[in-house]
């Protein structure tokens, strides 16, 4: 049924299928944004082009989105967690499926693997930023750098690592969580990926391995570019 009675006995739409149309309106939105700032840049990207891209009207982009500013930052945050949903990082199923593994190998070769997935969908926007913050001052300020979300992330995945039994006793929460914070950035993904021509299959065995051996009891890992 499409409709319920409420309380003044009156039907109403059913709200479930009202927020999924409102989903889908701006997954159109964010795809076409995407699109087009990597193409041609955020400077020279107009909400009309994006509403012409996503088949819908500009003023539903500036109803969803209020301006391109906004827009640009849901563009980012969506790449990063891989849909609109305003669900945080350390909320994901992937990062609590990942902290729940009994020994810290087993979690981080988990974590990697979800950090993987983010970078690759992030890695062509990451050049978008700067250049963005360049055209407007503003965008810099929709991520703050103190406190640094993904150092955040990091360190909260950091604690849970190093509490389980085959963690280096010599390495504490803070050291674990600058490791985790520098080898798994996205500068560093893109010099092996982007500037080395690794596959991010490679990157994965190769961060895997590095964390291993910093983070774990004696590990037999190998790693590097594929053959």
């Amino acid at each position: 049924m499409d409709a319920v009675k409420g309380s003044d006995g009156q039907h109403a739409k059913r709200p479930g299928k009202r927020d999924e149309r409102s989903r889908r309106t701006r997954e159109k939105i964010v795809a076409a944004a995407l699109e087009l700032f990597v193409a041609q840049g955020y400077g020279a990207t107009s909400l009309q082009e994006v509403a012409d891209r996503a088949g819908v009207a500009v003023q539903t982009v500036y109803f969803v989105f209020r301006n391109k500013r906004t827009l640009f930052k849901d563009v980012v945050d969506t790449a990063i967690a891989g849909d609109v949903e305003p669900v945080a990082t350390m909320d994901r199923d992937w990062f609590r499926t990942a902290c729940a593994e009994p020994t810290a190998a087993g979690q981080l070769r988990a974590h990697v693997r979800g950090v993987r997935d983010i970078l690759g969908r992030v890695a062509p926007v990451i050049p978008l930023i700067a250049a963005a913050a360049a055209t407007d001052p503003e965008i810099a300020a929709q991520w703050p750098a103190d406190p640094d979300p993904r150092y955040t992330v990091q360190h909260a995945a950091a604690e849970v690592l190093t509490s389980k039994p085959d963690a280096r006793a010599d390495v504490d929460t803070a050291r674990a969580a600058d490791l985790l914070y520098g080898l798994l950035s996205p500068e560093l993904y893109l010099i092996f990926t982007r500037d080395r021509g690794w596959s991010p299959e490679a990157w994965e065995t190769w961060a895997c391995a590095a964390l291993l051996a910093q983070l774990c009891g004696d590990q037999e890992q190998t790693a590097g570019p594929d053959d």
